[in-house]
């Protein structure tokens, strides 16, 4: 599926696969060595991640149950744990630095 950004009228993600049953988002980036570039994850429904044995930085992006971003979490390391986004229904999670320029608080996203 791909996402789109549909405030500023930009393909964002070309390639985002969907983690929506527990299982699925249990597992998460587990394992894998890096995201590519246009690759990314939609974990659904998810208002908090955490970065324990990952091996790569990553960038997450918060959204809504209307699709709008409610919170970025740049450069996020291995090792950590996100706050909880109380507003956010899902979080997309990308290649570190992959976010810049393409997200703002409160753009309006589509997933296709």
């Amino acid at each position: 599926m791909k996402c789109i950004n549909k405030t500023k009228n930009l393909l964002v993600v070309e390639n985002v696969i969907l983690a929506n049953t527990y299982f699925s988002r249990l597992r998460g980036l587990l394992g894998k060595k890096s995201l590519g570039a246009g690759e990314g994850m939609l974990l659904k429904p998810c208002n908090a991640i955490h970065m324990m044995f990952m091996r790569f930085n990553i960038d997450a992006v918060f959204i809504s149950k209307d699709n709008k971003v409610v919170y970025i979490l740049k450069n996020f390391r291995k090792w950590r744990f996100s706050k909880i986004v109380g507003n956010a229904a899902s979080t997309l999670e990308l290649a570190a630095g992959a976010s810049e320029g393409k997200f703002d608080i409160g753009d309006e996203l589509s997933f296709e």
